[in-house]
């Protein structure tokens, strides 16, 4: 489906450019062709007007790039020897990601070690235009959904009862909400599976929860864990969907096969600034350490200075934990004080009490 914005018409398929030639168009002016292969189709670009037409990471038949450039066109060619498409215009699926065996061969394995490499400006570039493609596809996929976060530890192991509470979180939330979470393992993993899950059983949600306890972790063995998902997937087909926003940065950190659209960006910090700005029915704040405080916070940051048109809801789950163990609740109380968040701050002792705040929440 192509998209107008202003006078740009944006085209992501080689089927959205034939649709488009076939309504006898004679101008390509404000087209911005992206990631398409259009090497067998000549005849249509030389026909018609091409200045102003934007090309991104588009592949030719010899001779038309130069062509193209010379009517007028902007052309910005593939960065070369790159494991990834940088102009991109959908999501990752789990299956592209985990696309061969072993896991060091996959493609998440690949892209991973080559962000490694010394950064020249071939990194560089395709690293920021990749992240930009994301932002992109990102934008067009939450379009129409009510995204809730969910974020905690990523050591949670499969098998663990906390585990089966962020599963259980997610299978409430996927109700009304689509759930969202940083798409790694531990608590981000369970959530993504919870959703999934959420038109099943609670006792099909417990299967689910069984048979991925046999992989624990993904050390050792991360082929081993990620093997456990693809099974339960194939098991308990046609679930719900969910977003995972992973980071290359954290490579050792495989993305969970639960999350069914994934937003998987080089850059840490833009990742972390886009999976806070999503959630806008509310983010759960399950219990973790490092990471989870520092979500916290930066969340916080964004409810401090906002109007309370603009405010998000903040649940943390877990008294004990986030008073005694992680006292961040004191803090961020005093942060919320007097403020138009503080009515939107919740601590709460269960999943579903944190479920029942949210989901009773009026949508925008």
């Amino acid at each position: 489906m192509h998209k107008r914005r202003g006078r740009v018409v944006e085209v992501e398929t080689l089927e959205e450019f034939d649709r488009r030639m076939s309504g006898g168009v004679t101008s390509m002016t404000g087209w911005h062709l992206q990631s398409i292969d259009l090497s067998g189709r000549s005849d249509e670009l030389h026909r018609v007007r091409v200045a102003g037409a934007l090309f991104l990471g588009c592949t030719f038949a010899p001779g038309d790039e130069d062509d193209v450039r010379t009517r007028g066109a902007i052309v910005f060619p593939v960065v070369p020897d790159v494991p990834v498409d940088t102009y991109r215009g959908t999501l990752y699926s789990p299956a592209e990601l985990y696309d061969t065996a072993p896991y060091d061969a996959c493609l998440d394995a690949r892209v991973y070690a080559w962000s490694k490499q010394p950064p020249d400006l071939d990194v560089t570039l395709a690293q920021a235009l990749h992240d930009h493609a994301i932002d992109n596809a990102l934008g067009s996929w939450r379009t129409g959904r009510r995204l809730v976060g969910v974020m905690g530890g990523h050591a949670l192991q499969r098998g663990e009862p906390a585990y089966a509470d962020a599963a259980n979180l997610g299978q409430l939330l996927a109700a009304d909400c689509t759930v969202a979470t940083g798409g790694g393992p531990g608590a981000m993993e369970a959530a993504n599976l919870g959703a999934w899950m959420a038109k099943r059983t609670t006792d099909d949600l417990q299967s689910a929860l069984t048979k991925l306890a046999e992989a624990p972790g993904f050390r050792p063995d991360i082929g081993e864990w990620a093997a456990a998902a693809f099974d339960v997937l194939e098991e308990f087909p046609d679930g719900t969907s969910s977003l995972g926003i992973p980071t290359w940065h954290y490579g050792h950190e495989p993305p969970n096969a639960f999350a069914s659209s994934i937003a998987k960006y080089f850059r840490n910090a833009t990742r972390e600034a886009i999976l806070l700005q999503v959630c806008d029915a509310g983010i759960v704040f399950l219990p973790g350490a490092g990471g989870t405080v520092q979500e916290i916070f930066q969340d916080a940051c964004e409810n401090y200075y906002a109007d309370e048109s603009s405010v998000a809801p903040m649940v943390l789950v877990g008294v004990e934990h986030w008073t005694r163990t992680v006292p961040a609740w004191p803090l961020l109380g005093a942060l919320a004080a007097g403020r138009p968040m503080e009515p939107h701050v919740h601590l709460v002792d269960t999943v579903e009490e944190a479920a029942e705040l949210v989901l009773r929440l009026p949508q925008p």
